[in-house]
C-alpha cells in the first residue's frame, strides 16, 4: 500500500520554505529505518510531495498529518534570535486507475523544458508535465524525472490522489471536519507537533508523547 505525503510552508517566510526540506529530510531517515520506500513526486519553493510504499507506510505516516511547529535559529538568522515557524503535512491516500477514473477531456495537459539540475538533456527537453482538471481547477505540476513520459505518470497520480482527497470531503461534513483537522491553518497555534531546537525536545500534542531532539531528526523516534 502507497500514501501521498505533502509538506507545505505555512507561517515563518523563508524559514518555513527551509522546513520543507528539513521535514522531509527527517521522513526520509525515518522510512529507510522502517523499510519503506520513498520518492519525491513535486516539488516547489514552499511545497514538496511524495510517495511512501510499502507495508508499512500508511501506519508509518498516519499520524503525521497536521501543523508541525518548529521553534529555532533559522540558518540565514545573523543576530542569533530564536524564530516560530510552522509546516503543515497531509497523507493522502493513492487510489488506484480503477478506483478513481478521470475523464481525459476534463485534463489540459501542458509540457515545458525541464528547469534545475539534470544536465543538457534535462533542459532541452520538454520533460515538465502539467496538469489542470477543468471541473476542480486542481492543477499537479511534475518535473522529477528526465522523461516525460515519467513525469506523466506521476503527475496523474498526484491528481488522481488530491481529487480522491476532494471527493471524500464533498461526502460530508465529517470528512471536511477530519482533512481540517489533518492541515490546519497553518498558524502558529494550530500545531499537531512542536519541535524546540533551543532545549532539544520534541512533543506530540495529539498523544502527549516526548522525543529527544536528536532522535527525532535521525528519524528514530517510531
Amino acid at each position: 500500500m502507497s500514501v501521498i505525503v505533502e509538506i507545505r510552508a505555512a507561517e515563518g517566510g523563508d524559514d518555513a520554505k527551509m522546513l520543507v526540506l528539513d521535514q522531509y529530510s527527517i521522513y526520509q531517515k525515518l522510512a529507510v529505518r522502517e523499510s519503506v520506500t520513498v520518492e519525491v513526486l513535486e516539488r516547489l519553493p514552499s511545497m514538496l510531495s511524495f510517495r511512501a510504499s510499502g507495508k508499512q507506510a500508511a501506519v508509518l505516516f498516519g499520524d503525521e498529518a497536521g501543523g508541525h511547529r518548529w521553534q529555532r535559529v533559522p540558518p540565514n538568522e545573523k543576530r542569533g534570535r530564536t524564530h516560530t515557524s510552522t509546516v503543515t503535512v497531509a497523507v493522502l491516500p493513492e487510489p488506484s486507475a480503477t478506483e478513481l477514473v478521470i475523464d481525459a477531456r476534463d485534463v489540459d495537459v501542458m509540457v515545458a523544458r525541464g528547469s534545475g539540475p539534470g544536465g543538457q538533456h534535462r533542459n532541452k527537453t520538454e520533460s515538465c508535465v502539467t496538469l489542470r482538471h477543468r471541473p476542480s481547477g486542481i492543477t499537479v505540476k511534475c518535473e522529477t524525472d528526465r522523461s516525460q513520459h515519467r513525469n506523466r505518470e506521476t503527475a496523474q497520480a498526484l491528481l488522481r490522489a488530491r481529487l480522491w482527497d476532494a471527493q471524500q470531503i464533498r461526502q460530508g461534513e465529517h470528512r471536511s471536519d477530519v482533512r481540517r483537522l489533518q492541515v490546519g491553518s497553518g498558524m502558529r497555534g494550530d500545531k499537531r507537533r512542536t519541535i524546540r531546537m533551543q532545549d532539544g525536545q520534541v512533543h506530540d500534542h495529539v498523544t502527549g508523547r516526548r522525543w529527544d531532539l536528536r532522535k527525532y531528526l535521525r528519524g528514530e523516534w517510531f
